[in-house]
Formats: C-alpha cells, structure tokens, sequence
C-alpha cells in the first residue's frame, strides 16, 4: 500500500502545483510532419486522454499524472505507433516517427468511422496506396481500382470511353447498373453524383490522393444510403511545409495531361491547391465491322481543381474548409452525341476533443451540378451504320445539400461507442427535347430532325438518418462490433410535365406524381477474433438499403438500340448479407486472406426488358424481386526485401435471379455486368539506384450484357461478352533529388476486348503515356 499512496501524495503536489505538458511531432519516414493523426496519452493513473495534430504535426497534452506515459499515434494509411515517455523525457519535445506497414497493421478509417489497424476489424478492405497509385500507368482514378477484383464499372469500361451516366460502380458484383450500389467519399464527404449516383472518376485528382480505402461489405448500418454495397472513401493528400509537385505527361492519342498539388502550413494553418487537366483525341469504340460513316472517336476533356484549408486552433480542435470545380466535355463515338458537365462543391467541418475525452464531428458540404447530353438515333442500324439523327437533347440541373454529426466516446479502454446522424436534400429535373425524323431529303450522315415533345420530369429528395455503434472488447483477442441505423426518405413535388411541341398542348402523360416515403432500419453485428498473433477470423451479418435515385424515377435515356424508360413508382432495395473470413500472417513478409460472402437483395432495381418498337428495344427500370449474389475473394501480399513486391486477388462470383413474379422467365438468370471469374497480378522490383518496374495483369470472366442473357457478341457461338486479360506496366526512375521519369502502358499487348452489344462496342486500345513528376519541399 506504500507505493500507491506515495503515487496518490505525489500526483496531489503535482496538481496543486499546475498540469505536467507533453509535446511532440508526428512525422513519417521521409521526415514531413502527420497532420491530423490521433494521439492517445495513457497514464498508470488517471483516465486516457486524446488530442489531434496540427497542420504542422504538433501536439501538446496537459496532464496531471507521474511516471512514464504510453503514447499512441494512429494515422491513416500509416502503422500505429506506441511509445513509451519517461517523466525526464517530458522535458523535451518528443519526435514520433510512423511507417508503412503491411495491409493488417495499417490504419484505416473509413470501416468504423474512426482509426482503427485494418487487422482488428471485422470487415473486408482494401487500401489502395499513394505508392500503387504512382506505379499504375492509369490516368484516370477508376482504371487504378480495377486492380482490386472486387470493383467494377457498369459495362466493363475504362471512364475514359464511357457516358458518365454509365459509371456507376459495383463491389462483388452488387445490383450492377449504371447507378452506384457504393457509397464513393472524398475526405469523408460523398462524392457520388447527387441526381443519378453515378460517379465522375475523373473528377479525383489523382496526383495528390494520399489513398484509397475500399470497404467491401454491406455499410448502410453507419452510412445509409448508397452504401448498400459498400464504401470507397478517397483520402487526399493534406497540407505540408513549402510543397509543389507538378506531374506534366503526354500520352498517345494525342493526350496530354497535367497534375499539380501546392501546398504551405504557417504554424496551425495549412492550404492546398489541387488540379487536373486532360485532352485527348481518343479512340472508336464501335467494333470495325459495325463501325459506319456516323461513327468516331470517344473524347473526353476535362478540368478539376480543389482548394482545400486546414485550420486547427488548439490541439482539441481541427477544421477543414473546401472548394472545388470541375468542367468536363465528351464525344461518346458518335457524330454530334456528346455531352458536358459543370460541377461546383465546397463543404467544411470541425473535429473537437472535448474536455470529457470524447470526440466530436461535423461537416457540411453543397454541389451545384448541370448536365447536359444529346442521343442520337441511327435509323438503319441493322445495315451499314450511315445516317444518324438528334433523338434527344437532354439536360439535367441538380442541386443538393448534406451534412453529417458523429460522436464518439472510449468507455474505458475495451469499449468505444458512436452515435452520429446525417442527413441530404437534393433536387433535380431532367429536361428533355424529344424530336422525329424530318421529312425530305437526307443529307448523310445526318438526317434533318424535328422537336415534337418537351419533358420536364423530376422532383426532390430528402433523406435523414441516425446511427448508433458500439465496439466492444470483451477479451484482449476478441472484438465484437454492434450498429444500427435507422433512414427516413421522402420524395416531394414530383412532376412529369409533358407537352407537344410548338403548341405547347399538354399531353396525356402530364401530371403531377405522388409523393412517397419510406422507413428501413439497417442493424448489423460482426465479431472479430485473433486466434494467434498471426491468424484472425472473423463475421458478420448485416442488413443494408438504397433508395431510387432522381435519375431512376424520372430520367429516361437511349444506347445504341435500347431505350430504358424511368419509373415514379420504384421501391427502396433491401439487403440481407452475410460474411466469414480469415487472414494469415505466416510470417511478416506473407498476407493471406479469404473472404466468404453471401448477399440477398429484395427488390433491386434492374433494366428489365419489357417489348420492342420496330429495332428499338423498350427496357424499363423495375423492382426485380430477389436476387443472390455469393462468392468467395481471396488476395495474397508477398515482400520479398526491401525490392521485390508481389500481389494477387481472385473473386469468384455468382450473381442472379431468384425471385421475379412480373416476368418468372428471368428467374435463374445470371445479373448482366458480373462475370463468375475475375482477378488480378502484379509484381514490382524497386531499387531507388536502378529503377522501379511494376507489371500487372487484369483478367476477366465472360459475362451477359442483357437480363435475358441472350444477346451475342457478332462472330462467337455463346450468348455474353468473351473473358479478356489485359497487362499494364509502368516504369519510372528517380533522377536527382526532385525529378522522376516515368513511362506507362496499358493494354500492353493491344488486346481488343468488348464491353457492349447493340452495337458491339470495345474497351481501351494500348494507350502510352509518359512524363515527369517533379518536386519540390522545404521544411
């Protein structure tokens, strides 16, 4: 009893006499400061306490105990990191250096909304890193993520070539369609578009995202709505001492492209400036033996820049202001198809430690968007592709608003509980110019046309939902993850207003549409244990939600021969899903993971084939019914040194009908968009004297391009798109101290690989590209 009390006598004289600070920096290896990483300051007395770093790495803790203090510091994308500090060592500023580490030991927090080692979660995620970012030859964000089997785009295409309207994405092969089943954040602010739920891959810019996190499961319990499918959260690069990189390269196709990210900190203020551009003449994507007069190249141009502030007035409390704009311009293979949109965000947050040791967050963020694209019918289609007409001229202004509060709290330290709500309100029409063939002559290749219709068709969304998770820790191996969620949608002043052009007369399909709401509730429970230090398994089983978007209700749009109409009476889809996984560490060098997965859907939405009008035929969006969709994913992580890296990851997939009383003959049917087999290899060697090589190859199963599964591709026997395998590779070499030169391939071998029927169009050529990626910091 001696000792305790003496402790006791000692800490009272140390209180009346004033706090006892500890100071330091958090740095990585290359010796730039951490911003924003969580420091946790444990006392042999006392209770636990936590602070963030500043922009410059800085942190300071008023304490009242004695002794050696444990610290530990998490960062994303970083190990975390424990060091213990003597009461002498107080004195001085102490310097806590992090590293990188293997996929288990890194720091993640997308899956719980908080730092937390990828190994203690009972999830599966992938991390795609600033280094494999850099080591890909992809100029585009969603070419990088085809590395991970997992992650797909609606039709197998590259963004580069596709109609963004088509570039929802897919994690396992969930509800594939041209609308996300995955929530897509940057920074922690969604960054799907707010109309349609798409995505706009070219809107990241790549050169300063410090990494992506992908999380594969079902996530509605903590992010409700479009994450029924899972997350992918991009983390940019934040603000560092006296930075500008600047990556200009060129590339095949005449297609130029230029990165930049500047960034400064003055004491507890950091800014950066962020940007992209690209240009290209780019490439057919209409197969040469269907290809006719009216067919060219798919183009794409686009500008993005960021603002970003980072303000942390104490060591409690961060902030984060942004601004962004975005202009993109496509030619989509066809003479006078196109389309172009204008994107403005900006949205701000605080985080604060408050005095209780818990933590508090908020954020805030808006997106003005207009987007236009015209549809051009081909009126022979089924001969040579020759005469094309204007079918539609659409245009689709949206405008939304969202926010999110969480807090947080440790309850001891084998317990931390959340609860947090968010919220979204977004409006938004398609405005529609329907035209006919004009009577007289043609003029090939295009045809006169006539505007007959105008539609006005939308309405507002609102959406609102509120969390609660609870992480427990019975036992030092076993963690056990408890949340539910509950969401409230409303869809209001909805129209579809029609009339006949020039006359202006209404027609029959004028109206004011119903309102319609709904209330779900996503719980979830998942469990991890650590079997050893080197083997964890883990569960979970999960509910999950989406609502129809705007685009599904009112948006209706043409490819190629199929025209797919929208419908005001969608319901929201429900997810029912199950996993069971283990990873194994054989030794420090080795990752081994498998993941079981088994996902029921309730009343997706799907295109669903419903008749046909001379060639034109008719689809509309439904409520499917139910559908399955179960596999098995697996990836290995091999360090051979400090010079050689290998990777693999192999998804096997099935996706299809299993219930649908409207149309019992797709019962059975595989889901369009998801091959059985897909995976991936690569292989780097890297030695800062020589050079650093990365190879890798994408292989892809065969896969139906309709509901009926029956369209062929032109030339084969069976129904669907053939399997592919495609190669990359990148080359770069450091020369000096601030200058990289680089080289990428894609599509080494110039494989040509489809990914559309009605016409039969192909993916991405080899595309070449090369550079320099220069730098410059200070300290």
């Amino acid at each position: 009893m001696a000792l305790p009390a003496a402790l006791w006598i000692l800490g009272s004289i140390l209180v009346a006499a004033g706090p006892n600070t500890v100071s330091g920096v958090v740095r990585d290896s290359s010796g730039a400061a951490v911003p924003a990483a969580a420091v946790i300051v444990r006392a042999p007395l006392g209770p636990e306490q936590q602070v963030l770093t500043g922009p410059d790495g800085r942190f300071s803790v008023d304490t009242t105990d004695v002794g050696a203090l444990t610290i530990i510091v998490r960062a994303g994308g970083f190990a975390e990191r424990t060091a213990q500090v003597t009461q002498e060592e107080r004195a001085r500023e102490v310097e806590i250096v992090l590293a990188p580490a293997p996929l288990l030991e890194t720091v993640t927090v997308t899956p719980t909304r908080s730092e937390q080692r990828v190994g203690d979660i009972p999830a599966s995620v992938s991390i795609v890193t600033g280094d494999d970012i850099k080591r890909s030859p992809a100029v585009v964000a969603d070419d990088v993520l085809r590395q991970i089997p997992t992650f797909s785009l609606f039709r197998r295409t590259s963004s580069l070539s596709s109609h963004p309207t088509s570039q929802g994405v897919s994690l396992r092969g969930i509800g594939p369609s041209a609308v996300s089943r995955t929530l897509v954040l940057i920074d922690g602010v969604p960054f799907n578009d707010p109309f349609g739920g798409w995505v706009y891959w070219t809107r990241v810019p790549l050169e300063s995202v410090d990494r992506i996190e992908v999380v594969e499961g079902s996530s509605s319990s903590l992010y409700g709505n479009y994450a029924m499918g899972g997350v992918i959260n991009i983390v940019s690069s934040r603000p560092a001492r006296r930075t500008l990189e600047f990556k200009p390269q060129y590339g095949s196709r005449r297609s130029p492209k230029i990165d930049l990210f500047g960034s400064d900190v003055w004491g507890r203020l950091g800014v950066a400036v962020e940007g992209s551009a690209f240009d290209t003449d780019g490439f057919p994507i209409v197969v040469a033996n269907e290809r006719g007069p009216i067919d060219n190249e798919a183009t794409v141009t686009f500008k993005n820049v960021n603002v970003k502030l980072d303000y942390s007035p104490t060591d409690r409390v961060q902030t984060f202001a942004r601004i962004g704009y975005f202009s993109e311009n496509r030619g989509n293979g066809k003479i006078l198809e196109v389309n172009d949109t204008r994107w403005k965000s900006a949205s701000g947050g605080v985080r604060l430690q408050l005095p209780d040791q818990s933590d508090l967050q908020a954020r805030v963020f808006t997106d003005v968007e207009r987007f236009h694209s015209t549809f051009m019918a081909v009126t022979n289609a089924t001969t040579l592709r020759n005469i094309v007409r204007l079918a539609t001229d659409q245009r689709a202004p949206s405008n939304s608003v969202g926010g999110m509060v969480q807090w947080s709290r440790a309850l001891g330290r084998s317990n931390d509980f959340s609860v947090g709500t968010d919220w979204r309100w977004v409006d938004g029409d398609s405005q529609e110019d329907s035209y006919v063939a004009a009577p007289g002559a043609v003029v090939p290749p295009v045809q006169q046309a006539l505007l007959t219709l105008q539609r006005v068709s939308g309405g507002t969304q609102r959406s609102l939902g509120a969390f609660v998770q609870d992480i427990v820790r019975p036992l030092s191996n076993l963690t056990v993850t408890l949340a539910a969620r509950v969401d409230h949608w409303r869809n209001y002043d909805a129209h579809n207003l029609e009339s006949e052009y020039p006359s202006g007369t209404p027609t029959a399909n004028n109206r004011l549409l119903p309102d319609t709401d709904a209330t779900v509730a996503s719980p979830r429970i998942a469990a991890l244990y650590h079997v050893t230090d080197r083997v964890n398994v883990w569960s979970s089983l999960s509910r999950g939600f989406r609502a129809p978007t705007l685009n599904e209700l009112y948006r209706s749009f043409v490819v190629g021969t199929v025209r797919t109409n929208a419908n005001e009476l969608l319901g929201p889809e429900r997810l029912t899903g199950g996993e069971l996984g283990v990873s194994v560490v054989p030794t420090r060098a080795i990752t081994v993971r498998t993941t079981w997965f088994d996902n029921r859907v309730k009343n997706p939405v799907s295109n669903v084939t419903i008749g046909q009008v001379g060639a034109i035929i008719v689809q509309q969006r439904q409520n499917l019914g139910r559908t399955r969709i179960w596999g098995v994913q697996s990836d290995v992580d091999y360090r051979i040194g400090t010079v050689w890296t290998f990777s693999a990851a192999y998804l096997y997939n099935q996706a299809k009908v299993e219930a649908f009383v409207a149309n019992p003959a797709l019962v059975g049917k595989f889901l369009p968009q998801v091959p059985t087999h897909r995976g991936s290899v690569h292989a780097t060697y890297s030695d800062p004297k020589y050079a650093t090589v990365t190879f890798g190859v994408q292989a892809l199963g065969a896969q139906f391009d309709d509901d009926l599964n029956s369209r062929v591709v032109p030339g084969y026997a069976e129904p669907g798109l053939p399997a592919y395998a495609l190669a990359d590779l990148t080359v770069s070499r450091t020369i000096g101290r601030q200058v990289d030169a680089f080289v990428g391939v894609q599509n080494l071998f110039d494989r040509r690989y489809f990914v559309g029927t009605l016409p039969t169009t192909i993916g991405s050529p080899r595309l070449i590209n090369g550079g320099l990626r220069i730098r410059f910091a200070g300290r």
